[in-house]
């Protein structure tokens, strides 16, 4: 895993952006860290790095938000309220996990079991993990596997 250490929230909406204008089709990115940890900020310039030029908003109680106008579509999904796998199909958000068309970034992402930092079961084809931590007030200890790997 890479890490890099944010100074500030531009810096880590700039480390997203970067993803962003890597990502293909078919990218599932899974972003772990507590509140506060950058995961919002991280998916911004995710969604400026794909050309989206609409307001990327937390999707906290709409669970998801999709973004068609970039690049590639952008679906950003908040799995915060939901506590465990059978919510998260009951609520129809694990049909972004198979074969995305576009790109799928995915906030607290160890709800879904197999995008759990420590579950050993086979991650789909194109996951990203991205561990963020808080390190100060300012700081982010930001821990990635290679989005291009």
């Amino acid at each position: 895993m890479v890490t890099f250490i944010s100074h500030n929230p531009d810096e880590t909406a700039a480390l997203g952006e970067q993803w962003g204008r890597a990502a293909v089709a078919g990218w599932i990115i899974g972003l772990s860290g507590d509140l506060g940890a950058g995961k919002t900020q991280f998916a911004k310039g995710l969604a400026r790095g794909l050309g989206v030029t609409s307001r990327l908003q937390s999707p906290t109680f709409a669970l998801v938000n999709e973004y068609e106008h970039g690049r590639l579509p952008l679906a950003h999904l908040d799995l915060y309220r939901l506590e465990n796998a059978d919510q998260i199909r009951g609520a129809g958000l694990d049909e972004y996990f198979h074969r995305p068309s576009g790109v799928v970034v995915v906030e607290w992402c160890e709800r879904w079991p197999d995008f759990n930092p420590n579950s050993t079961a086979p991650r789909p084809p194109g996951f990203r993990l991205v561990l963020m931590e808080q390190l100060d007030e300012n700081q982010r200890r930001i821990r990635y596997e290679d989005p291009c790997g």
